[in-house]
């Protein structure tokens, strides 16, 4: 699913959008069917203090970082957020981000409620948030079992975690449940089509309109 815009030439400012869900939801998958499909949008790579899983690749789904290493970045700023999940530390460079943005490239963030948090009162205006449900606590267990990627101690972790996760959902700008991954990233390319439309985020409309009033039809 492609999305195509007529008024693409239009100067805009880029946006943030912020996909957030309790682990097995689903966030991760539509994140990268919308790097695969919707053209314009760069993944923001967080660092992680996280062991690396063997299905990771360094600077593609992580920067792994040791805990030293990773408190140097947030004490020095460099971080525009950070979050502590699962026993684990997670940050957001800021220096990829403000400069994208500036230049008018979206980005992508798949990350938690805290970090999500944190964004939306540094960056209000930049930022777009989904939060993205499962049909069923049942159906979230099945999720988290079929990923085979972490022992059973882990699992019933991140359920139980995922309850208090789930109540975060009043503070993003949109809900989607995922019953299936089809219907759901259909849902998420309405709304990045929507947001990439608002005038508020095409500083570019002024001088578009200023030439289009100043035009003379023959």
């Amino acid at each position: 699913m492609q999305i195509a815009s007529s008024s693409a030439h239009i100067r805009r400012r880029g946006m943030m959008l912020v996909l957030s869900s309790p682990s097995g939801a689903g966030k991760s998958t539509i994140a990268r069917n919308i790097l695969d499909e919707v053209p314009g949008f760069e993944l923001s790579v967080s660092v992680t203090t996280r062991t690396r899983r063997a299905s990771e690749i360094e600077g593609v789904h992580y920067h792994f970082k040791s805990v030293q290493d990773f408190e140097m970045l947030r004490d020095n700023g460099e971080l525009l957020e950070w979050a502590e999940v699962h026993g684990n530390c997670y940050g957001t460079p800021r220096k990829p981000v403000e400069e994208a943005i500036a230049a008018g490239r979206d980005m992508l963030f798949d990350i938690d409620w805290q970090g999500a948090a944190q964004l939306r009162e540094k960056m209000p205006d930049d930022v777009v948030s989904i939060f993205v449900l499962p049909p069923t606590m049942s159906e979230l267990l099945a999720r988290l079992k079929r990923r085979a990627e972490d022992p059973e101690d882990v699992i019933a972790t991140r359920l139980k975690n995922a309850r208090f996760e789930i109540e975060q959902w009043r503070d993003y700008d949109y809900v989607i449940v995922n019953r299936d991954l089809n219907g759901a990233f259909g849902e998420v390319s309405a709304i990045v089509m929507a947001e990439r439309l608002r005038k508020e985020r095409r500083p570019g409309l002024e001088d578009f309109v200023a030439g289009l009033l100043a035009e003379k039809p023959d």
